[in-house]
């Protein structure tokens, strides 16, 4: 699991990183507002921790904007030293999942981690749409220009991945991390294979569409 730490208050921030560090996580720490509305952005994270009151940047703007703006749903556990129900309603409101007062135990804070990782995704946001493509995380249904497409289990979580990120680059490695179980057996040219049942299926038979998915040569795919 991988967690961004936004925390201006180094002591705060250095300790979280080092007890998840010690919890077998990965973790970026970012100490204002700015860096780390770019990582959240550029980066891929299981879970964002965010401090309220942060320099350059405020933690409720980085919220609202990664919610609204940049369409990115990843869990964020907002951190404050106000306590004031007002506060905990307007951090969730702009787009927090869960809300924890300084000073905190870290078991709480490690706790709450666990929780919001085993909240299903697709509560988060289940209707994507790129371009004429839809898919729909509940039901699984997934249609181009109106018309219903089946989908694999595979290709159905390959493509919501891809969807998901849409416009950014995925490598191989990140895809296979997300899409494949830790220990599937995976051959070199598993991803190649799926993205070509994929343009098969969503591509191929829209003549008259532009392609979604783009092979960015050295890189990966994006969609």
């Amino acid at each position: 699991m991988k967690i961004l730490v936004i925390e201006d208050e180094h002591k705060i921030a250095n300790s979280i990183k080092k007890g998840l560090e010690q919890e077998s996580y990965a973790v970026d720490v970012a100490y204002d507002g700015e860096q780390g509305f770019d990582l959240a952005v550029t980066e891929d994270y299981d879970v964002v921790i965010l401090d309220l009151m942060l320099p350059k940047m405020g933690g409720m703007e980085i919220c609202k904007k990664l919610r609204k703006d940049e369409n990115i749903h990843t869990p964020i556990l907002m951190l404050t030293a106000k306590g004031q129900l007002n506060d905990k309603v307007n951090g969730l409101n702009a787009g927090a999942d869960d809300y924890l007062v300084k000073p905190f135990a870290f078991a709480e804070l490690l706790a709450r981690i666990r929780a919001l990782r085993r909240r299903p995704k697709q509560t988060l946001n289940n209707q994507l749409k790129v371009n004429d493509l839809t898919l729909d995380a509940l039901s699984y249904q997934v249609k181009r220009n109106g018309k219903d497409i089946k989908l694999s289990k595979k290709e159905f979580a390959l493509l919501e991945y891809l969807m998901r990120h849409q416009g950014k680059i995925l490598t191989k490695d990140q895809i296979i991390n997300h899409v494949w179980d830790y220990d599937a057996d995976i051959l070199p040219n598993t991803v190649e294979v799926y993205i070509g049942y994929l343009r098969n299926k969503i591509d191929k038979p829209f003549k008259n569409k532009p392609p979604l998915i783009q092979t960015i040569r050295g890189f990966g795919y994006k969609i």
